[in-house]
């Protein structure tokens, strides 16, 4: 893999700094989470992820006001970042001098589309620009889509929105459209290093899920958990509803907090049908117990 010079993260700086992940990581330090994990996450909505995050300390996942490229698309890759900012002569200079020393080839705009993986997503900070904000258009989004097999989270305007949709699977989340080149007036500063999408620090390696209402950046500890929730909030609607149109309950004790009484209902009716069951029984005893809704 290329090594990349400009204020980057070094390998062992990513694992410093995501040193909760204790799973597989790319060679580059970033954490690698698992295919089917990333798989499971396209069933998840945001609401149920933004819950799982903030009950974890995590109030500053989200970002909304973003433009879907292909709405009703699901969005979910590992990110790989880059940060871009306005162009400074001399700093741009210095930045293409270490780009050479480092292998890089063409313009600086191509430099993160050479590292992604198969799986990854391009999520790039372009501080919003829209008038000379587009990054990409549908050239380098065939190089990004090629790479990766999916799109971008681009906080900035995109070009040539036509071509863009006409790669399927290419779903992108940007704050607009505009004719113009970013390339005359930003600078690459950095790769797979933090950056700010909006409200949101991303770190290389975060899970990220985007839909309709928005994208949300999961830390990589934290998938499994948002996950596994999300799969006990579906069984539990499943029983609700079951339990609503067999009158045993009514909507009102369906909808509050449940009792204990209902916990104890729930769990005995999972253990009938544990054979169809998404994960182990003792998880979701385990996360019965520790219920925060």
């Amino acid at each position: 893999m290329m090594k990349f010079c400009p204020l980057n993260l070094s390998q062992d700086e990513l694992i410093e700094y995501t040193y909760e992940w204790e799973g597989e990581r790319f060679p580059d330090g970033r954490p690698k989470v698992a295919d089917v994990w990333l798989e499971a996450l396209k069933s998840v909505t945001i609401t149920q992820a933004w819950g799982v995050l903030t009950n974890a300390g995590y109030a500053w996942q989200y970002e909304g006001g973003f433009m879907c490229t292909h709405p009703g698309q699901v969005l979910v890759a590992r990110a790989l970042t880059a940060v871009y900012m306005p162009r400074r002569p001399d700093m741009r200079k210095l930045m293409e001098e270490k780009g050479a020393q480092c292998g890089c080839v063409g313009d600086q705009i191509s430099w993160p589309i050479d590292l992604l993986s198969e799986g990854d997503v391009y999520v790039a900070d372009v501080f919003g620009k829209i008038v000379q904000g587009p990054v990409i258009g549908d050239n380098l989004s065939t190089a990004i889509y090629t790479k990766s097999g999916n799109g971008v989270v681009h906080d900035a305007a995109v070009r040539d929105i036509d071509g863009i949709r006409e790669l399927d699977g290419f779903t992108s989340f940007v704050r607009g459209v505009h004719p113009s080149y970013a390339s005359p007036t930003i600078m690459l500063t950095g790769i797979n290093t933090p950056v700010r999408i909006g409200n949101v620090t991303v770190i290389p390696g975060d899970v990220v899920l985007g839909r309709g209402d928005g994208v949300i950046f999961i830390p990589p500890h934290l998938v499994r958990k948002v996950v596994r929730t999300s799969q006990l909030i579906r069984l539990r609607d499943q029983f609700g509803k079951q339990r609503l149109r067999e009158r045993k309950y009514t909507p009102g004790q369906i909808d509050r907090r449940w009792t204990n009484q209902m916990d104890d209902d729930f769990f005995e009716w999972v253990q009938e049908q544990a054979a169809d069951m998404p994960f182990p029984m003792e998880e979701i005893q385990a996360m019965l117990k520790q219920r925060t809704w």
